[in-house]
């Protein structure tokens, strides 16, 4: 694999702001894969995967991991993820908000599929809590690190007898965590005790 420079985040933001994006992406993670074979896992023809997986070679979240030879003298394109994470932060809120917005219809996606195969007979878990609590911001960072760790631990060493599950959780402040008195005397949606 090549080196590879430091992705702006702006590019990634864009990159990922497509939920097929965020999908072939997420099936790169799993394994290299060719754009035939994300095709076929996808439903799509190759040919219009390749715009897509153009955007995520330029956010420089992917990368051409080798050449692949087919009859005929041919090669294709085997891609897999890079191993850089996007250390600047230069995206827009409006970036910003494309992205999330993209990872929020892929979810709804894979919700919806999943409550069409239950539908159909499979057994699929979909669970979601959504809840507000006060944090102050070493607690919320507490509860990030927390989060990310389980995440972490969850990818590092999947379980040979699981399934593929989408996690997706966010924390978004309701209030102006600058100080300001807009906040001031509020009371919690929720008690929070951390520490």
């Amino acid at each position: 694999m090549n080196e590879h420079q430091e992705p702006r985040l702006q590019a990634v933001h864009r990159a990922l702001a497509d939920p097929l994006r965020i999908r072939l992406f997420e099936l790169l993670v799993l394994r290299p894969q060719s754009a035939k074979e994300l095709a076929a896992r996808v439903g799509l023809r190759p040919d219009r995967l390749y715009h897509h997986l153009a955007q995520l070679e330029e956010g420089k979240l992917i990368e051409i991991a080798e050449y692949r030879p087919l009859a005929g003298g041919k090669v294709e394109r085997v891609y897999a993820p890079t191993a850089v994470e996007p250390l600047v932060d230069d995206a827009s809120p409006a970036d910003v908000a494309r992205l999330l917005g993209a990872a929020l219809e892929t979810t709804r996606a894979d919700i919806n599929a999943a409550t069409l195969a239950q539908e159909a007979g499979e057994e699929r878990l979909v669970s979601l809590s959504r809840t507000g609590v006060r944090l102050n911001a070493t607690h919320l960072a507490e509860l990030r690190a927390a989060i990310e760790d389980l995440l972490l631990r969850a990818r590092e060493h999947p379980d040979e007898d699981g399934v593929w599950t989408t996690v997706l959780w966010t924390a978004v402040d309701r209030e102006d965590r600058g100080g300001g008195s807009a906040g001031a005397g509020r009371g919690s949606d929720s008690d929070s005790d951390f520490g």
